[in-house]
């Protein structure tokens, strides 16, 4: 893939970030395991000026946590990300040709839709991989914006 004019990325987080399993623990809580290569991968992407921000249909502290010690914008409890997406993009006075959107199943289609840079895991829907421009070698959470990231800075 050619470096493309990135002034934003939105990442899916369940699929995109993690490998879309969740493992629950005796007392309920939830947990996912996270690719440590994509916490690299953000922080190069930051260190080429270019926005990262995590939008996630959970409601989940351990989506919290993880942009937290990212040192991520996250918006979660989303429920239509096409529109979310929209005003995303609005409210920062972007372009949406600028903008990449990562995502890995039919929810994440209206968002995809409307950037210049879709972008799926391997392993994505079959809807997904369909209309994304670059589909990535990585599966979920297994480096997905590691390898994002070598599109963009090398």
């Amino acid at each position: 893939m050619a470096t493309p004019d990135i002034d934003l990325i939105i990442l899916d987080f369940d699929g995109v970030l993690t490998d879309n399993r969740v493992y629950l623990l005796e007392d309920g809580r939830e947990t996912v395991a996270c690719h440590r290569g994509d916490g690299w991968g953000i922080k190069l992407i930051q260190q080429a000026g270019i926005e990262v921000l995590i939008l996630s249909t959970e409601q989940n502290p351990v989506v919290s946590a993880r942009a937290k010690k990212l040192d991520v914008n996250c918006i979660q409890g989303c429920q239509d990300k096409g529109e979310a997406t929209r005003e995303i993009i609005k409210s920062r006075g972007l372009t949406p040709s600028r903008v990449m959107y990562v995502g890995n199943d039919t929810n994440d289609i209206e968002a995809m839709c409307y950037v210049g840079h879709p972008v799926a895991p391997s392993d994505a829907h079959p809807e997904i991989r369909e209309i994304a421009t670059n589909v990535t070698q990585a599966a979920g959470g297994y480096g997905v914006v590691r390898e994002i990231a070598g599109w963009i800075v090398g």
